[in-house]
Protein backbone atom coordinates (compact mmCIF):
# COMPACT_ATOMS: atom_id res chain seq x y z
CA UNK A 1 0.00 0.00 0.00
CA UNK A 2 1.87 3.06 -1.17
CA UNK A 3 -0.22 5.62 0.75
CA UNK A 4 -0.15 3.74 4.07
CA UNK A 5 1.82 5.67 6.69
CA UNK A 6 2.85 2.48 8.52
CA UNK A 7 4.07 0.87 5.29
CA UNK A 8 6.15 3.99 4.71
CA UNK A 9 7.57 3.66 8.23
CA UNK A 10 8.48 0.01 7.55
CA UNK A 11 10.24 1.05 4.31
CA UNK A 12 12.13 3.85 6.08
CA UNK A 13 10.41 6.56 4.02
CA UNK A 14 9.05 8.13 7.20
CA UNK A 15 11.20 8.20 10.33
CA UNK A 16 10.13 6.53 13.57
CA UNK A 17 11.57 6.13 17.02
CA UNK A 18 12.16 2.41 16.84
CA UNK A 19 12.20 0.20 19.90
CA UNK A 20 12.37 -3.26 18.29
CA UNK A 21 12.04 -5.07 14.99
CA UNK A 22 12.40 -8.54 13.57
CA UNK A 23 11.51 -10.18 10.24
CA UNK A 24 7.77 -9.90 10.89
CA UNK A 25 7.14 -6.86 13.09
CA UNK A 26 8.25 -3.39 14.03
CA UNK A 27 7.72 -1.58 17.33
CA UNK A 28 8.03 2.18 17.67
CA UNK A 29 6.93 5.03 19.90
CA UNK A 30 3.62 6.65 19.03
CA UNK A 31 4.20 10.26 17.90
CA UNK A 32 0.89 11.24 19.54
CA UNK A 33 1.24 9.32 22.81
CA UNK A 34 -1.58 8.77 25.28
CA UNK A 35 1.03 8.19 27.99
CA UNK A 36 4.79 8.08 28.51
CA UNK A 37 6.09 5.11 26.50
CA UNK A 38 2.99 4.56 24.31
CA UNK A 39 4.10 1.99 21.71
CA UNK A 40 2.74 0.75 18.40
CA UNK A 41 3.34 -2.82 17.24
CA UNK A 42 2.79 -3.40 13.52
CA UNK A 43 3.38 -6.22 11.07
CA UNK A 44 5.85 -5.31 8.34
CA UNK A 45 3.47 -6.75 5.77
CA UNK A 46 0.30 -4.74 5.17
CA UNK A 47 -2.90 -6.11 6.66
CA UNK A 48 -5.82 -3.77 7.12
CA UNK A 49 -6.89 -5.14 10.49
CA UNK A 50 -7.03 -8.17 12.74
CA UNK A 51 -9.62 -9.86 10.52
CA UNK A 52 -7.39 -10.25 7.46
CA UNK A 53 -4.15 -11.07 9.27
CA UNK A 54 -2.95 -14.69 9.23
CA UNK A 55 -3.06 -16.38 12.63
CA UNK A 56 0.69 -17.03 12.79
CA UNK A 57 1.49 -13.34 12.30
CA UNK A 58 -1.22 -12.30 14.72
CA UNK A 59 0.16 -14.69 17.32
CA UNK A 60 3.64 -13.23 16.83
CA UNK A 61 2.34 -9.67 17.24
CA UNK A 62 0.54 -10.42 20.50
CA UNK A 63 3.65 -12.13 21.90
CA UNK A 64 5.67 -9.02 21.07
CA UNK A 65 2.94 -6.88 22.64
CA UNK A 66 3.30 -8.84 25.87
CA UNK A 67 7.09 -8.42 25.83
CA UNK A 68 6.73 -4.69 25.24
CA UNK A 69 4.20 -4.43 28.07
CA UNK A 70 6.67 -6.13 30.40
CA UNK A 71 9.43 -3.82 29.17
CA UNK A 72 7.53 -0.58 29.83
CA UNK A 73 6.57 -1.77 33.29
CA UNK A 74 10.17 -2.66 34.09
CA UNK A 75 11.99 0.22 32.40
CA UNK A 76 9.51 3.08 32.74
CA UNK A 77 7.93 2.10 36.03
CA UNK A 78 4.42 1.77 34.62
CA UNK A 79 1.92 0.39 37.11
CA UNK A 80 -0.15 -1.36 34.44
CA UNK A 81 -0.72 -1.45 30.68
CA UNK A 82 -3.53 -1.41 28.18
CA UNK A 83 -3.04 -3.43 25.02
CA UNK A 84 -5.55 -2.30 22.44
CA UNK A 85 -6.52 -2.89 18.83
CA UNK A 86 -9.21 -1.11 16.86
CA UNK A 87 -10.35 -3.08 13.82
CA UNK A 88 -12.56 -1.08 11.50
CA UNK A 89 -13.64 2.53 11.22
CA UNK A 90 -16.60 2.12 13.57
CA UNK A 91 -14.23 0.67 16.20
CA UNK A 92 -12.09 3.80 16.04
CA UNK A 93 -9.40 2.58 13.63
CA UNK A 94 -7.73 5.59 12.02
CA UNK A 95 -4.70 4.04 10.32
CA UNK A 96 -5.83 1.07 8.24
CA UNK A 97 -2.73 -1.03 8.79
CA UNK A 98 -3.06 -3.55 11.59
CA UNK A 99 -1.51 -2.30 14.81
CA UNK A 100 -1.61 -2.83 18.53
CA UNK A 101 -1.19 -0.08 21.07
CA UNK A 102 0.74 -0.79 24.25
CA UNK A 103 -0.22 2.06 26.54
CA UNK A 104 1.66 2.24 29.83
CA UNK A 105 -0.58 3.23 32.73
CA UNK A 106 0.51 5.13 35.77
CA UNK A 107 -1.25 5.66 39.09
CA UNK A 108 -3.60 8.65 38.89
CA UNK A 109 -2.85 9.21 35.17
CA UNK A 110 -6.47 10.25 34.62
CA UNK A 111 -6.93 8.09 31.52
CA UNK A 112 -10.23 6.25 31.13
CA UNK A 113 -10.93 3.20 29.02
CA UNK A 114 -14.51 2.39 29.90
CA UNK A 115 -16.84 -0.10 28.35
CA UNK A 116 -20.19 1.11 29.61
CA UNK A 117 -22.73 -1.69 29.56
CA UNK A 118 -26.03 -1.34 27.75
CA UNK A 119 -28.62 -2.73 30.11
CA UNK A 120 -31.19 -3.08 27.32
CA UNK A 121 -28.97 -5.73 25.67
CA UNK A 122 -28.70 -7.83 28.83
CA UNK A 123 -32.04 -9.53 28.15
CA UNK A 124 -30.87 -10.59 24.67
CA UNK A 125 -27.78 -12.56 25.71
CA UNK A 126 -29.18 -16.02 25.01
CA UNK A 127 -30.61 -14.93 21.64
CA UNK A 128 -27.27 -13.37 20.67
CA UNK A 129 -25.41 -16.52 21.71
CA UNK A 130 -27.66 -18.62 19.46
CA UNK A 131 -27.02 -16.34 16.49
CA UNK A 132 -23.26 -16.38 17.00
CA UNK A 133 -22.91 -20.15 17.34
CA UNK A 134 -25.40 -21.11 14.62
Amino acid sequence: MKDCIFCKIVKGEIPSVEIFQDKVAKVFLNINPASKGHLLIIPKEHFENILDCPDEILSHLIKISKKMAQLVKEKLGADAVNIANNSGKEAGQEVFHLHFHVVPRYKDDGMKLDFIGKKDLKDDLEEIRKIIIS
